[in-house]
């Protein structure tokens, strides 16, 4: 009974060591004892698996999870210049603005038309100007 108590003792220590370890991110100091050895292994795979994990929740949080480029929010003064030229020639609701990374340079705005389309327009961000669209179907303009 009393094995049996120090090997729980001792499970919950390396538990509780393991989980302080990964949480700040620590590494094994080299300090030669076997025991610190495995369980810096053993933090660095459950580190590992953090990664992963925060890994799979930014390719979820990007959209379908294939690689896509990041495609950055207009913000500020260039959301609105870049929001009002698309509305000047497909009057409806904004759905997004963005850096356009299939068309590197350009902003695109979606927008949800009034008929109930949605095009997607993309602009050159020096003059506003509309250099072409696409339409829900896929059609360039």
């Amino acid at each position: 009974m009393n094995a049996s108590k120090r090997a729980l003792a001792a499970a919950v220590s390396t538990a509780a060591l393991l989980v302080g370890l990964v949480a700040c991110g620590s590494s094994d100091s080299g300090s030669g004892d076997s025991g610190s050895s495995s369980n810096s292994a053993a933090a660095g795979q459950a580190g590992g698996d953090t990664q992963a994990a925060e890994g799979g929740a930014q390719a979820e949080a990007e959209g379908d999870g294939g690689g896509d480029a990041v495609e950055t929010p207009l913000t500020g003064e260039a959301k609105q210049k870049a929001e009002a030229a698309a509305l000047a020639e497909f009057p409806g609701t904004v759905i997004k603005s963005e850096e356009d990374a299939e068309n590197p340079g350009m902003y695109a705005v979606e927008i949800k038309k009034s008929d109930g389309g949605e095009v997607e327009v993309y602009l050159d961000p020096k003059t506003y100007k509309v250099v072409k669209t696409k339409d829900e179907a896929g059609d360039e303009g």
